[in-house]
């Protein structure tokens, strides 16, 4: 669905730049209102190179499934990784989850704490 999502808003945000273009080469006193289409496209495509994915895995992005799984992996964990007194609540799967981090590199891992 996210995908499907990401799809529709850089082909809005392409059309506008086209048109953006198109009513600036056409000239005339609408001119200036391809501006706005032109801002209104690299609002979009911006907005979906930087989208925010933080509570939604990479696995479940490649295999189309429901973002519900936050990351939580419960394979067996690097001993790189330690445990830190952050917990919170997936708001997805109402589980109680704990982050653990690499020190080294910052990566974050998710984990249900139990």
């Amino acid at each position: 669905m996210y995908a499907i999502l990401r799809v529709l808003v850089v082909a809005f945000s392409v059309l506008c730049l086209i048109g953006g273009l198109a009513v600036i080469v056409a000239g005339g006193p609408a001119a200036l209102s391809g501006l706005w289409l032109i801002a209104l496209g690299a609002v979009g495509l911006i907005a979906v190179a930087f989208e925010q994915t933080r509570y939604h895995s990479e696995a479940a992005e490649r295999g189309d499934e429901s973002p519900g799984n936050a990351g939580i992996d419960d394979g067996p964990l690097d001993p790189l990784f330690r445990a830190t007194d952050e917990r919170f609540v997936d708001p997805t799967t109402r589980q109680q989850l704990r982050v653990w981090v690499d020190p080294a590199s910052g990566e974050r891992r998710y984990r249900r704490d139990e």
